[in-house]
């Protein structure tokens, strides 16, 4: 039998799954869906001649994972590539805000529209500098990070202590208002910190937006060379050569419980595959806890926690094939991988209230991604293969715009979301339009079904918010893969430290199951007999 049956091949999965490999140990995964990767997928559907990214498609938290790096899967042929810029976020008026991966060059600008807003840059980036690796190295390692934890401590008293603490959970507008005097540093750090589902009053936004903007500015927001996909295959061919099997079309029912620990995992068809040592479950915390697990096997506690879990926002997105480079009215804008639309911070606020009472945004904020300029292989020469995803709530109560969009995602509402979407697009990038050969809409149903851990669309794997995040996530007293079955550990990112393709909680997960008790006291009387039982006809 597998030492471990890994549920789900998205990249916390594949990279759990290639840690355990290495250690030795013989890895089952499996995938619900025809193909690898989760929510790092690529296809031609738009078009035969672009490639798009289903989901995810710029990844800064994987460059700047240690996780990532060591697996080397450069060596299986991965190869990233940037955009000139970073990120750009184009006002109306034809200003606009850049990231650049050089300090200098981002303080440039903004100091030319607010003099001493450079100045204001540069000191976020000093503080980056003094407290950034240790950040990154607490961020990707288990709930408590102690050694990385002892140094961050030890540095941000260095650094100004309270005082620096206060700054990181301050909400975006606030740290916006406080550092800067003009309209475009608040931008890169609001515009970043809704990457999350953390609007700009929402305590912790100011520290998210300003780690995003440095992570990007340190790293740059790359791309997989000819798609997303490429990073799974990268990961899918590393397991192949170290022993480990990945079956797609396998959809996991239930994990198998004997005497309180997880002895394998059944699937759609009835075949149970048998685990000799742990059960790792890339899965969504709901998922895991009310359809895979019995409640008999769980603390009454846990379903109630489970009760008041609460998922990031649900999205929409649209790709399309594009007949030329997008016309932004702020040429800056243009030599930009990812691209932030919403009019100003005051913008953002009004999209994300809109979003909590329950209401379709009537002018949503987008990320827009260039992917050819980022990446010359994604579309032929002269075009531009194009996405752009926006929030919306998961109980739609009305909609705030003229549409009338219900959210029971028939084909209308479908495209008048599509059409709402690209209308903010056409303010910035006048002719846009006119550019698009083909389209594609992506409504809430449509992404969880194609995977099943995006909830509506949901791609944090739950709120980002401070009351689910650390010891909280997925519920309080946890923030660690174990889960109380023993033998079973969950590796998505529904666990520290939460959403991202940068397979932390996957590597958590592995290690958790590494350094559990030996296989032989593993293999229980009752994972025997199962073990039996697969013999006389389940599997072998």
């Amino acid at each position: 039998m597998p030492d471990a049956v890994v549920i789900g091949a998205g990249p916390n999965g594949l990279v759990a799954a290639n840690l355990l490999a290495d250690a030795g140990w013989a890895v089952e995964v499996l995938e619900a869906q025809d193909e690898p990767g989760g929510g790092v997928r690529s296809d031609r559907a738009v078009h035969p001649d672009f490639v798009h990214d289903l989901f995810s498609s710029f990844y800064p938290l994987a460059a700047a994972s240690p996780v990532i790096r060591r697996l080397e899967l450069e060596r299986e042929g991965l190869r990233w590539c940037h955009a000139p810029a970073v990120v750009a976020h184009p006002l109306l008026d034809g200003r606009c805000a850049v990231l650049h991966r050089n300090p200098g060059d981002t303080a440039a600008l903004l100091d030319q529209d607010a003099p001493g807003d450079g100045e204001a840059w540069l000191r976020l980036c000093a503080l980056w500098d003094r407290v950034g690796d240790d950040i990154v190295e607490a961020l990707f390692t288990p709930f408590p990070p102690v050694r990385a934890g002892l140094r961050l401590a030890a540095r941000l008293r260095a650094a100004g202590g309270l005082r620096l603490a206060r700054t990181l959970v301050l909400p975006v507008r606030r740290l916006g208002e406080e550092e800067f005097r003009g309209a475009l540093g608040p931008l890169l750090l609001a515009g970043n910190a809704l990457h999350a589902d953390l609007a700009p009053e929402a305590a912790g936004s100011g520290g998210f937006g300003w780690l995003m903007a440095m992570l990007g500015q340190a790293y740059g927001f790359p791309v997989p060379v000819g798609g997303a996909q490429s990073l799974v295959t990268a990961l899918v061919d590393r397991l192949r050569r170290n022993g480990g099997t990945v079956r797609c079309g396998a959809r996991a029912t239930s994990v198998v419980v004997r005497s309180g620990r997880a002895v394998g995992v059944r699937l759609a068809d009835g075949e149970v595959v048998p685990a000799g040592r742990a059960v790792l479950a890339d899965v969504s915390a709901p998922a895991l806890y009310t359809r895979l697990l019995d409640p008999a096997d769980l603390p009454e506690r846990v379903l109630e926690d489970l009760r008041r879990f609460q998922w990031d926002f649900a999205t929409f997105k649209v790709d399309w094939a594009l007949d030329g480079p997008v016309p932004w009215s702020a040429d800056a804008a243009r030599r930009a991988g990812t691209v932030h639309l919403a009019e100003g911070v005051d913008g953002l606020t009004r999209f994300a209230a809109q979003i909590a009472m329950g209401e379709v945004p009537e002018r949503p904020f987008l990320l827009f991604g260039q992917m050819t300029t980022a990446d010359g292989t994604r579309s032929p020469s002269g075009t531009e293969s194009a996405w752009a995803y926006t929030h919306l709530p998961h109980q739609i109560r009305g909609d705030a715009g003229e549409g009338g969009i219900t959210g029971a995602w028939h084909t209308g509402d479908r495209e008048r979301m599509a059409d709402r979407v690209e209308e903010q697009v056409e303010r910035y990038a006048p002719g846009f339009r006119a550019l698009i050969r083909a389209r594609r809409a992506l409504a809430p149903p449509d992404i969880e079904a194609a995977d099943a851990n995006l909830h509506d669309g949901a791609i944090n794997g739950g709120t980002a918010a401070l009351h689910q995040q650390l010891v909280f996530r997925p519920v309080p007293g946890t923030g660690r893969p174990e889960t109380p079955v023993a033998g079973l550990f969950l590796a998505s990112a529904a666990a520290h430290p939460g959403g991202g393709v940068h397979g932390a909680p996957g590597a958590n997960a592995a290690h958790a199951a590494l350094r559990s008790r030996s296989p032989s006291r593993l293999l229980s009387g009752a994972q025997r007999a199962l073990t039996r039982r697969n013999r006389f006809g389940e599997r072998t």
